[in-house]
Formats: structure tokens, sequence, C-alpha cells
């Protein structure tokens, strides 16, 4: 499939990024500690020519003490490619951070001192002291340590680590262990993590991301204080200079106005260089502002050449002039996409198609939010979003690019009773979803606008995001199945089986199909989520979501409640929700036959499973539906379905339901929305004698006429006993 923008994790694209700057930047600037007069000067006076940019650029110094790079058996050893911008981001690119997992991974240094106290008696040295963030005060810091540079969120310290792993000097003694301090314990000098000392990150005021330096250390705790730090005065400059002529987040090279340093040390050690590039400098270091636990860097906008996959850092891009829908470098890439081969690759196959798609952006960015022109924007800053609104816990993280450090969980996964506690809707804010409505729905509900009124919501409220995936198996039920197969009569049904196929994040989210007990209130509805995408330790797990009036129970298969409710039970107002994991291929499981099938952003030309898959669907015969984000991945499901059975699928339609964030589009200007289209499968009409084996047995129905046969050969046989006895 051509296009993953919206499969992919959007965090692979991010550390992509950051790899292929800080790849530019460690072969340009030469030798660590080179003479700064020698080697910049010529460098300085281009800078001194760019054009002044208004905002306040920041210069972050941030230490880290506690987390450890750990390379695994998937790197390279020694002086070869590793985990290089190809892998992230090449004819194959990766889709899901889990992906990556064979190649880097991080561990808590601080458990391992612990450890190490323990065995040795010895105390930790005071590089390694850890830093607590406050929420409302400055935190205690040391002598290189600001205090506004308390906790930056992972997102950026995870991402650099992933990008700069096998770049920036990794000595030999690559780490193959990634179960954590555990295996370590006694084995330090087998598996010892890289010691990422400091990370220097050039920002501006708004958060965009401009360049980036990591300070690799060697093993943790054979690293003094000043081994990664002796030329961070040189360093810093360098990259300055590098983020000012090659910024990497988005816009033209150019050089602040004004610059603030967040280390006092370094802000002194910088007063004689920064004026050289006709930049002026804060006369103190940075304090009132900074990267408090609360903030966030924006998303980044730098976009890649669809052929080449160089980032707009390095060249100039610009869509194909005849459809507006895919990015190219120059002439050449258009050139060669023009002419691929086989011809259904080709751009030249694809433009007039893919002109067509682009017509569609008005109508997807059509919705009633408050909020409808921001989120649908190509320039969409989906993290300011959320944590300008305090959306930074619960299934918000899922949402969201931040990923927090070791010792934390982004969403707990696998476990079903963490799953089910909690508000999975909550954030720092009131309440996100109002009280359940006294009455059921007296209509059935076709768009956003009617749903948030019935339900009180706001149309302010970014719910939707999250209640896409229950919305849209909604619609599915109350619209597309009568539509397209009204002998089913599913509106009348008191239960329903539905199989979630290929299930990944919906399982995440999957508190936010409770809704469906208040939309479908006389309904019992089994939701089996399936796919070999779910955590293994949740196979064959069994929970019942129960509504008592207003409020939902929630317990495991056994009986035993694992959430209890103080809401009172109404007479025959009570129905459930069964909820059943199977961590397998579809085309693997076994069980009783459903009444519907639901895939939510499906992407079939991207995982060899669908293949098997979609065979197995053609046997059972089943209504199936699938979301797409886009139209063009409509057209690839299209031509897998054709492959894997001889079907079809049905021309798709716009999803009322669909969320209204615009997804990150790195090589192309498409529109990308979460469940953007819906259609359902086609299966190849049977044949006499091969595709339907019932009838075929129908043919020896002249079985009931062998009977007769004998009937009639014991008339023959009585016939020439009668003749004797009349003879006689």
């Amino acid at each position: 499939m051509e296009f993953v923008s919206g499969y992919r994790d959007e965090f692979l694209d991010f550390a992509a990024l950051l790899f292929d700057w800080f790849h530019k930047f460690v072969a340009q600037r030469g030798t660590v500690g080179a003479s700064v007069e020698g080697c910049w000067r010529q460098l300085e006076a281009q800078i001194r020519r760019l054009p002044q940019d208004p905002a306040l650029w920041v210069l972050h110094v941030l230490p880290n003490h506690s987390v450890g790079i750990s390379l695994g058996q998937g790197t390279e050893p020694g002086p070869g490619p590793g985990l290089g911008a190809a892998r992230l981001q090449g004819d194959e690119p990766l889709l899901h951070l889990r992906d990556l997992s064979p190649y880097v991974s991080f561990v808590s240094l601080e458990e391992g001192e612990e450890e190490e106290e323990e065995e040795n008696g010895e105390e930790a040295s005071a590089g390694m002291e850890k830093v607590e963030p406050e929420e409302d005060g400055e935190p205690a810091h040391n002598s290189r340590e600001s205090p506004q540079e308390a906790n930056l969120p992972g997102e950026p310290e995870e991402a650099e680590q992933e990008a700069g792993g096998g770049v920036d000097g990794c000595p030999e003694d690559r780490a193959e262990d990634e179960t954590g301090p555990e295996r370590r314990k006694g084995h330090r000098s087998e598996a010892v993590p890289l010691h990422l000392s400091c990370l220097l990150l050039v920002t501006d005021e708004h958060g965009t991301l401009l360049g980036i330096d990591l300070l690799i250390d060697g093993a943790q705790g054979s690293a003094s204080r000043g081994s990664g730090t002796e030329n961070l005065a040189s360093r810093a400059y360098t990259l300055l200079c590098h983020s000012m002529a090659c910024p990497m987040g988005s816009g033209d090279p150019r050089r602040p106005r004004q610059l603030t340093v967040g280390d006092a040390q370094l802000h002194r050690e910088l007063e004689s260089l920064i004026p050289r590039l006709g930049v002026r400098l804060a006369k103190t270091p940075m304090r009132t502002w900074g990267p408090r636990p609360g903030f966030t860097f924006a998303s980044l906008q730098a976009r890649t050449c669809h052929v080449c996959h160089r980032h707009s850092f390095e060249v100039k891009l610009t869509p194909c002039p005849q459809c507006s829908a895919v990015l190219y470098c120059g002439e050449d890439c258009l050139r060669a996409d023009w002419r691929r081969c086989p011809d259904d690759v080709s751009h030249r196959f694809w433009c007039s198609r893919l002109a067509t798609f682009m017509e569609r952006a008005g109508e997807l960015a059509t919705l009633p939010f408050t909020y409808t022109a921001e989120v649908t924007s190509e320039t969409f800053n989906k993290e300011a979003f959320l944590a300008a609104r305090g959306l930074t816990r619960g299934y918000w993280t899922q949402i969201s690019m931040l990923i927090q450090g070791p010792g934390t969980s982004r969403q707990p996964q696998g476990d079903p009773y963490q799953l089910f506690s909690g508000d999975p809707h909550q954030g720092d804010g009131p309440a996100l979803m109002p009280p359940v409505p006294p009455d059921p729905p007296r209509g059935l509900f076709g768009s956003w606008q009617d749903y948030y009124t019935w339900r009180g919501l706001s149309l302010d409220s970014p719910m939707a995001v999250l209640l896409t995936y229950p919305l849209t198996v909604y619609y599915v039920i109350t619209h597309l199945v009568p539509q397209s197969f009204p002998e089913l009569n599913i509106q009348n049904k008191q239960s329903l089986k539905i199989h979630v196929v290929e299930a990944r994040k919906e399982f995440d989210l999957v508190m936010v199909f409770w809704e469906l007990l208040l939309l479908l209130p006389h309904m019992a509805l089994e939701l089996q989520f399936v796919g070999d995408g779910l955590p293994p330790e949740s196979d064959e797990q069994h929970f019942t979501l129960q509504r008592d009036g207003p409020e939902v129970s929630v317990r495991p298969g056994s009986g035993v409640s694992a959430w209890l409710t103080s809401g009172t039970k109404e007479k025959g107002g009570r129905r459930d929700l069964q909820i059943k994991v199977s961590a397998r291929p579809y085309h693997l499981l076994q069980g009783p036959k459903p009444d519907l099938v639901i895939g939510f952003n499906s992407g079939f030309g991207l995982k060899d499973t669908w293949l098997s898959s979609l065979p197995r669907l053609q046997s059972l015969r089943v209504p199936a539906f699938f979301t797409e984000s886009s139209e063009y991945g409509c057209v690839m499901d299209q031509q897998t379905m054709a492959v894997a059975t001889g079907g079809g699928t049905s021309p798709p339609q716009p999803n009322p339901f669909r969320s209204p964030f615009r997804l990150r589009a790195a090589d192309n200007c498409m529109p990308w929305y979460c469940n953007a289209f819906v259609f359902h499968l086609v299966y190849k009409p049977p044949q006499g004698s091969g595709a339907r084996p019932a009838p075929g047995p129908g043919l020896p129905v002249p079985t009931p006429a062998a009977p007769p046969a004998p009937a009639r050969r014991r008339r023959e046989e009585k016939k020439p006993g009668r003749g004797p006895r009349r003879r006689r």
C-alpha cells in the first residue's frame, strides 16, 4: 500500500524525522569539540543574513538521570547501519510502535542503582540523582539544571533516544537484554544500557522543535559528571547554528530575534558567542517560561517526499500540479513516480482518482463542532489542542502522541481490570460526560448534532474523538444493515453477536462501547474482539457490562463483581454487553457464527493475515462492514478483496460519526480521518458444485424414488408364484 498516513503510529513519523535531522546534523558538525572560531565562521556570516523570526527561541538543557537505552538483537553491532532511517521510512515502513521492540527499548536506571546499593552497599552517585517535579513550584535542581527543566513529558526524550540509538557514537557494548533490571541484577557487565546523560533541545516559544543534540555516555555509572558535558558550550552553539540554517520543524531558515537559555552556566558561556549570529541573548537565564510538567511540544509539520522520503528541512516540497495530493521534492521524483511499473502503482494511473478524492475534503470537514475549523486544518496541532483542554489522562493518552517514560504506564494494556477501572473519559477539568438521559432515544440518530443534543453534550466537547467507535457500530446496526440486508430484520433482534476483527486500539478503548447500552436499550450485545495484535494475556477473557438504570457495572465472566454500582435496577431495563477477547487472527477463530462483523480502519493491503481472514468471511457469508480513513484506502481494500476471494466491496459512503480530528499525512495532502468511510463486503456469487455444498446432496433426492423400485420387483416376483397356483 502506497500511503500509510491513516494507519501508522504518528510517533514513528516523529522518530523518523528526529533520526533524519540528527543524522544530517552529526554529518555536518564534524568532530565534536572542534574550534568554534575555525569551523563556523562561514556559517555565522550566512546566518547573519537570514530573516528574523519574531518568536522567542529557547535552548533547553535537559539532564537525564533515570532512563537508559537498551539496544536489542535487531540492531547491527559495530559500524553497520543498525536502526537506520531506511528502516523507519523505507518501502515497507513500520506501522506500530511495538515493531521497534527488537531494536530499542528503555530501562530504568534508578532501579538498577537501588539493586546495586543493596548488593554492594554503595550510594548512588550525585549525577544519577532523580529530580522530582512539583506541580506549582520549582523542583530541586543541581548545578547544570535550571528550575524550569523538570520532568519534560516523555515524548521528546524517548523519541530522541529512539532516533539516536544507532547514530551518535554508540559503542559496541550493545545490550541485548530487554527484560529490565531484573535480569541485569548480578550481571551488569553483560547487558549494560547506554546512558543519555543530557539532551539539548532548540524550540520556539510555541513548542515547535527546531533542533536536537544527544550527549550519550557509556554504561550507567561509568561516566563522570564531566564526561558527557565537557564540550557542552561548543555543542550547544553548533546546535543553534544548525537549527537556524536548517530548522527541523517547519519554515524557511531564519534566526530568532531573541534567545534564552535554560541553564545558568551555559548562559554565561554563550554570552560572547551568540551575538556573532546577530541574535540577542536574554540578560538572564530562562526562569519564567520552560518545560514544566504540563508542557507539550507541538505536532511537527515537516513533510516528506513521497519517493525519496527526504524531509522539508532538506528540500522544498511541492504537490503534484494536477491532483495536488502527493508531495514531491522535484521533477525527478515526480517523473519516477509517474513511470513506475507495474502501471497500477504509478502516479499516472492514480492521479485522476486522487484528484477526485481531494474534492471530498470540504465534505469531510463539514462537522457541527465549534472547533471544526481548527481540527480539520492541515496544520492541526493535536497535542496542543489536547493539552489546552487538560486531556492528558485516561483514554486520551491513546489519541495523543505523548508517551510517558519507564515506570509509568501510558495506558494499561493486557490487564482487563485496569482497562475497565476508573473514568476513561477523564481530563484535568470537570466531568466530560454528562449524566445518562432518563429516557431512551425516541428515534434514530444520523448525525453528531442529533446525538449530542440527546446526550446533553456541548458542541465544544471533543468526546466525538473517542465515541466514533461505538457510534459507528450504532450507525451500522440502525442504518446500514437495514439498507443493505433488510431480510435480517436486525433492528428487531433481542440479542446480537458482533465480531470486531483485527482489533487493537479499539480494545484499548473498550469502555467507550458501553455507550451502546444507552443507544440500544432493547438489545443484549456481545462484542468479541479478535486479532493477533491484542495482548496475549487477555486471550479467552470474558467480561460483562451491565446497566442498572443510569449506572454501569463490570464483572468478569466467572460472575465475581469487579465494579459495583449503587444505581437502582429498572424493571425490564437491564441489558448486558458481553466483552470477549481472542488474541489470534480471525481465520483461526473457532466458535459460533456471528450476526455481524465490523472492522475499524481496516487496511486490507497492509497485513498478510487479511488474505486468510477475507476467505474466512466469504465462507461464513455474514454481513461484514469496515471503515477506512480515506477513499484511497477503500479502493485498495476493494482490490485486496478481489484478489483474496474474487468478490468486492460496496461503494464507500461517508460516515456521519467519523472522528473530527484530521490525521497527519507526511507525504500527501489527502484528507484522512479515523472511520471516515464505511463499506461492506460483496461476496462472490456461490457456484453450484463448489460454493453450495448444501444443495449438492439434494440431487440424490431421487432417493425417495428408490423405494418404489423394490416394490415393483416384489409384484413381479409374486406373479410367477400365482401362475402355478392357478394351474393347480
